[in-house]
């Protein structure tokens, strides 16, 4: 058995639970957030037999895009130079994804 953490996007929350459930796929969401944009994200807990994993990473892959937005310059307050406080363009979404073994799973 593994263990699947699927950080997703907020906006992509949604969409991969359903695609996840459509095939078969059993998960608890976290709501997390994230360090660097402190956006909304979601956490997908997934245990699932070896022989299943890359699928379930498929179906998270599918239906997580990546994109890019304007987030406000963090570096802004740090410096008196006028240009600093321009948005910056960053890249957000897609999924981060770890997978572990489990020793024992039980759903009681």
């Amino acid at each position: 058995m593994k263990l699947i953490f699927a950080i997703v996007n907020g906006d992509d929350s949604q969409p991969v639970s359903n695609a996840l459930m459509e095939n078969g796929f059993f998960a608890t969401k976290l709501a997390s957030t994230g360090g660097f944009l402190s956006s909304g994200n979601t956490t997908f807990l997934i245990c699932t037999e070896n022989e299943r994993v890359d699928d379930a990473i498929n179906v998270i892959a599918s239906k997580s895009r990546k994109r890019k937005e304007f987030v406000k310059n963090s570096m802004s307050g740090l410096s008196s130079d006028s240009f600093s406080s321009f948005p910056m363009e960053v890249q957000v979404g897609g999924a981060t994804i770890f997978v572990t073994d489990v020793e024992r799973f039980e759903k009681v």
